[in-house]
């Protein structure tokens, strides 16, 4: 009888399901998907059992369902935290307690109550071994360094661990070598830096990193007074300058202010590129917090080396989405070889807890090829598409041959158009890879600025990610020679752009000359690269511009209902529907 495996993560943000299959990965998706509440950190119940359906199961025949981390550890450290800094947050602490006392020290019961499972079905993992069984368990490694690092779990904020595979019926191993400790954490330092620049926490990270281009290191100095460096990669807090242990709403105190100067009101117009003035400070003050984490990131990456013995590294947790750190890990760490999660955050903990009792608990061998793509979501077949289209009285061209609509979609990009491109299971992670896509032309040097400005409503400053076929992204792309690339298929590393692809694709080099590959093959996305051939045969150019399809604020649509209500909020051209065409009306 096959062993199924139901993972669940919640309750900070990003909550998941994923389900595991005798090791193999059925189905993975996040809440927000289903629900449409961004981050949403409610317990998974959409998305747990969309995971069911998806496998053709019910609650009965799952056999273990895992939380990602363990709460009354994590309560351990909220509580010893709150009376370190006594009096000082007794507000947050007071309502930190009535959440926990109230709901999250049961929370077996309400897992079992909310999915009418057994209680003795439960299990627990650790967060940052969550983590680290996501990445090493998809990762084609038989060995691995594992290198996890985020804001916190239950104590711990990085960690390094050895793992194995096991062999002679022995069950796999995932050993911890040595971690770091609450408050000390490069991913804290990232997220309080995020507020201090006036960006939403676990949302405007990534903005933070594409404000750092614009922007040079020259507070290096005064964030290295801030977060101590040590030689293998561990950050210590200086915490005069931070409050997230004992405030609920601030993370940095007014130190940090007569340090840096003051924090950016969220909301306030950042003029880039700007050669003085405060867009030139805020752009500055980025420039060095990154710079400051690829440097944690490379030093824990030698050190995972030197302690480990490993030639492999997988890289999980939140600060893995830092895609600029990653590629300097590939281009300068001592690894031969480094594979990076696609849901490297809090969701993948969810695929990770499922993947850690199926291969570590209860010893069973790992499937090959586990996830061999990360189009793990709900899917709908081209019927279900065309009855919703007639239900809504929509109307729109069904094209018989996916080939002709490929040409007929390349020749509206070739000729200046956006359009939504929703094909296939969505994806699994907070990159659009193709299945839930903006899609256009990145030749054209004025499509940065029509999509932030008038199709995504975001910040001018924000760059937008290639979408090239992999034969052809080395003409494009200085990615690194004679090695495996597992990273560009998950959008997940920056690269230089070469000469030629800076004439040829303005609308994906970012200011400092890079950018955030994907790289697409027939075998991880067939519609996709079909539609990269045919742009290709019409313009001699097999690269888009690929942005996820969503507004501002929102989550990256699931359902067609999802992709029609942003196609008509925005100035998209034309929307993909399977294998039906919706047009803009004259």
């Amino acid at each position: 009888m096959p062993t199924h495996v139901l993972g669940l993560s919640a309750y900070f943000h990003d909550s998941a399901a994923a389900l595991v299959t005798d090791g193999r990965v059925v189905a993975a998706a996040q809440e927000e998907r289903f629900t449409r509440t961004k981050h949403d950190s409610r317990l998974p119940l959409e998305a747990a059992r969309f995971c069911l359906a998806e496998a053709g199961l019910s609650i009965e025949d799952v056999d273990h369902v895992v939380f990602f981390e363990k709460p009354l550890r994590k309560f351990d450290r909220l509580l010893v935290s709150h009376l370190r800094a006594f009096p000082r947050g007794f507000g947050q602490f007071s309502r930190a307690m009535a959440t926990w006392l109230g709901k999250r020290l049961w929370l077996s019961s309400e897992i079992s109550r909310a999915l009418g499972c057994a209680p003795e079905r439960l299990a627990y993992s650790e967060h940052h071994l969550s983590h680290a069984a996501s990445a090493f368990f998809c990762s084609p490694f038989e060995r691995a360094a594992v290198l996890t690092a985020d804001g916190v779990g239950e104590w711990a904020t990085t960690a390094i661990w050895r793992a194995s595979s096991g062999r002679d019926g022995q069950p796999a191993k995932l050993e911890l070598v040595k971690e770091l400790h609450f408050p000390h954490s490069i991913g804290l330092l990232y997220s309080a830096l995020t507020a201090y620049l006036g960006f939403e926490v676990n949302e405007g990270e990534y903005k933070v990193m594409g404000l750092a281009s614009f922007g040079t290191p020259r507070y290096l100095a005064e964030l290295e007074r801030v977060a101590h460096l040590a030689d293998d990669g561990a950050v210590t807090l200086d915490m005069r300058y931070f409050c997230f242990d004992r405030h609920e709403t601030r993370s940095f105190t007014p130190a940090l202010e007569a340090l840096l100067g003051p924090a950016r009101v969220p909301g306030t117009a950042l003029d880039l590129p700007a050669d003085d003035g405060e867009a030139r400070r805020f752009a500055d003050i980025a420039a060095s917090l990154q710079a400051l984490c690829e440097r944690a990131m490379l030093l824990a990456a030698h050190e995972a080396r030197r302690v480990t013995g490993e030639d492999a590294l997988c890289l999980a947790g939140g600060v893995a989405l830092n895609s600029v750190a990653n590629g300097r890990i590939v281009a300068e760490g001592p690894f031969r070889d480094v594979y990076v999660h696609p849901a490297a955050g809090d969701a993948g903990g969810a695929l990770g807890a499922a993947l850690w009792m199926s291969h570590v608990a209860l010893g069973l061998p790992r499937a090959p090829d586990a996830m061999p793509n990360a189009y793990l979501g709900r899917g709908y077949d081209n019927a279900e598409v065309e009855r919703f289209l007639e239900d809504v009285r929509v109307r729109h061209r069904s094209f018989d041959d996916p080939r002709a609509l490929d040409a007929e979609v390349a020749r509206r990009l070739a000729e200046g158009e956006v359009g939504g491109w929703f094909r296939g299971r969505f994806e699994w992670g907070p990159r659009a890879l193709g299945a839930r896509s903006i899609l256009a032309d990145a030749r054209d040097p004025g499509m940065v600025h029509r999509i932030n400005a008038k199709v995504k409503f975001r910040e001018p400053f924000r760059p937008f990610a290639p979408a090239v076929l992999a034969d052809e992204a080395p003409r494009w792309f200085q990615l690194p020679e004679g090695r495996p690339d597992h990273l560009t298929p998950w959008m997940l590393t920056v690269v230089p752009v070469t000469d030629e692809g800076r004439r040829a694709l303005p609308s994906v080099t970012h200011v400092d000359g890079t950018a955030r590959v994907q790289s697409v093959t027939p075998e991880r996305n067939p519609d996709l690269c079909h539609l990269l051939e045919a742009f290709r045969a019409r313009t001699g150019v097999g690269c888009l511009v690929n942005t996820s399809m969503n507004l501002k604020g929102e989550p990256i649509c699931a359902t067609p209902a999802d992709a029609l209500s942003t196609f008509r909020r925005s100035d998209l051209d034309f929307l993909v529907l399977e294998r039906c065409l919706v047009e803009r009306a004259a």
